[in-house]
Formats: structure tokens, C-alpha cells, sequence
């Protein structure tokens, strides 16, 4: 014969909602001195316990929600950034160019020489890449500004 099912007394229940605020199963189930098991046990059997655990966790959740939306509308940038990426489907994407296909580099796997190669590849295409011009604007600050470099032209000619 198995050991007796345990049950919950109503404060007992009662208590389910404010702990599963801020616990975890675990930790519920440990705070009442019985294991996670038994615990889940106990919602399955008694829909009471499931329900007000869930409610436990829901209202804490909204109204974290409920702040963090605020502080996103106030112009928290973190928060609007968090926002979205969870609620939204945004996410950071940084796009990176496939450099193997762009750089050939030396067998031996340096760095250097990887680098030197990359920065040669990009001087061949320099002839027809604007120049980049630092100009200062009339209140002080600076603009930046390209100017197409025409194939043939050198730097002297310019």
C-alpha cells in the first residue's frame, strides 16, 4: 500500500497564489516541506491549487509588464529595446560580410598577414570608392561628406 495523498488546508491553498508571486514550483513545494512531484501531484488532483498558482504568477507578471511598458513609454530606451525583442519578434542583427569569400589569406593562418590581404583587396577597389571629407559646419561642428574618386584620378590630380 502506497503512502497517503497529501492535501492542501484552504489557507494552504490560499497561500499558493501569494507564494507562486514570487517562487517557483520548487521553491513552493518546498516551502509546504513536500517534493516538486507531489506538489505537481497536487495541482492535477485539485484544479483549485493549479488555478490559484496560476493566477499567482499571471498577476505578477502583468504587473510587471505593466511597469516595464510604462517605463517604455517614458522613453527608457533599455526598456523599449527589451519590449520589442520579446513582444515584437525584434532582434539584433549585425550584418556581417562573408570575408572568407572576400580575403584570401596566407595559408599560414597569421592574423596580420589575414588582415594585410583584406586591406590590400580593399585598396585595388579604392579607385572607384568615394574619399571621405571632414568639414566643419558654420556653428562649429563637423559633416562628413564623400567625394567620388574617377578611375585614373590621383590623389595629387584632386
Amino acid at each position: 500500500m502506497g503512502r497517503p495523498e497529501r492535501c492542501l488546508s484552504d489557507a494552504q491553498k490560499a497561500e499558493v497564489e501569494t507564494l507562486a508571486a514570487v517562487l517557483t514550483a520548487q521553491q513552493v513545494a518546498d516551502y509546504f516541506g513536500i517534493g516538486r512531484t507531489t506538489f505537481f501531484a497536487m495541482m492535477e488532483r485539485d484544479p483549485e491549487i493549479a488555478e490559484r498558482y496560476k493566477r499567482g504568477k499571471a498577476k505578477v507578471i502583468g504587473a510587471i509588464a505593466q511597469g516595464l511598458i510604462a517605463k517604455a513609454r517614458s522613453g527608457d530606451t533599455a526598456s523599449m529595446i527589451f519590449f520589442l525583442k520579446t513582444q515584437a519578434g525584434w532582434r539584433e542583427v549585425a550584418p556581417l560580410e562573408d570575408i572568407d569569400a572576400q580575403v584570401q589569406p596566407a595559408r599560414s593562418g597569421d592574423g596580420v598577414q589575414m588582415l594585410h590581404a583584406y586591406l590590400d583587396q580593399i585598396a585595388a577597389r579604392g579607385k572607384a570608392a568615394p574619399s571621405l571629407i571632414i568639414e566643419e559646419t558654420h556653428d562649429g561642428g563637423l559633416m562628413l561628406t564623400t567625394e567620388p574618386v574617377l578611375d585614373g584620378e590621383s590623389e595629387e590630380a584632386r
